[in-house]
């Protein structure tokens, strides 16, 4: 199972509100070679973390692939720099660590991969402490267990409480 973290708190290069775009994305996400999208959270609202002043509230979401019939398991590498072309191709930009973004996806887990080199480091190191990530995640995937710690998503989620996010009508 491959989990991918969709985040926007900026509208998109047409003008379009973060949702618009991070439901774009998710299509993107499905026309991945070799890929094919298998579950779509809820859209979350939530806070900026680390909370910045007068920065909008983010759309969070969870996309969960799968490797298409005949095709071969994605390369951690070629995965990420797949996810940021889509990134690209909806306006990202990177002035500083953790600004405001048109659209932010996330490799959090490649099939249960661990992997500690970066570009991408596997499962996504900071996954266990983002509720913003593990809510949508448990919408796609509630029996998934981090590779590393061994803790399922409901646990982690709830070690961490859900203040500040919001399920999106």
């Amino acid at each position: 199972m491959i989990l991918i973290a969709l985040g926007a708190n900026l509208p998109g290069p047409d003008g379009r509100d973060a949702l618009h775009t991070c439901r774009a994305a998710a299509a993107a996400l499905d026309a991945l070679p070799g890929l094919r999208l298998r579950a779509l959270s809820r859209w979350y609202a939530t806070a900026p973390v680390p909370p910045t002043p007068d920065a909008p509230d983010y759309v969070n979401g969870v996309a969960r692939l799968v490797s298409r019939p005949g095709a071969a398991p994605p390369d951690p590498a070629a995965l990420l720099a797949g996810l940021q072309q889509i990134e690209q191709r909806f306006g990202r930009v990177r002035p500083y660590p953790n600004a405001p973004r048109t659209l932010d996806l996330d490799l959090i887990d490649l099939d249960g991969a661990l992997r500690d080199t970066p570009d991408p480091i596997l499962p996504h190191p900071r996954t266990h402490l983002r509720a913003f990530v593990l809510a949508p995640l448990a919408d796609v995937a509630p029996g998934w267990v981090h590779p590393r710690i061994g803790e399922k998503v409901a646990a982690l989620l709830a070690s961490l409480g859900p203040d500040g996010i919001r399920v999106l009508a």
